[in-house]
């Protein structure tokens, strides 16, 4: 049997099992999506609202969290931006838009040992701060910058 049809078939069989699974309901993967889903962060309607669903009391300032976005985006509908912690033992990362209609723009966990970097392309409706939050130790990091926005991305 050639090794192209063998692998065909072994492929078929995991799918027909996994396919077995969910139709008995063993397996949902809905609720592994929605596991880490904080409903009331992301939901939050100002920045104050979404950093306390985040669980972070208070902030401490920190050069250890490195993002790098643009000065001037020339296109609000795609920012990109980058965010590097140096902060020992990063635990999430939490970009935030302060002036878009829902700020907290993505949350990014990590596993022990993992790095933590993250690229995020997001929409932003007018110029803003980018705020990022970095959980590590139980105590929350924060770094900021602003960027400037020549043509609207979210209704803009």
């Amino acid at each position: 049997m050639p090794t192209n049809r063998r692998n065909a078939l072994k492929r078929a069989g995991a799918a027909g099992t996994l396919g077995a699974a969910m139709a008995a309901g063993l397996l949902r993967p809905q609720d592994l999506l929605a596991a880490g889903w904080n409903k009331d962060a992301f939901g939050a309607k100002s920045p104050l609202d979404a950093v306390k669903n985040l669980g972070a009391g208070s902030l401490t300032d920190s050069k250890d969290i490195v993002i790098e976005a643009p000065q001037i985006a020339e296109n609000g509908a795609v920012v990109p931006i980058e965010v590097t912690s140096n902060v020992p033992n990063t635990k999430s990362i939490a970009v935030l838009i302060e002036k878009n209609p829902f700020p907290l723009a993505a949350k990014f966990d990590f596993m022990d040992g993992a790095m933590p970097f993250v690229k995020v392309n997001v929409k932003m409706g007018e110029s803003s701060n980018v705020r990022v939050i970095a959980e590590a130790g139980g105590k929350h990091f924060t770094a900021m910058k602003e960027v400037k926005v020549t043509i609207g991305g979210c209704g803009g």
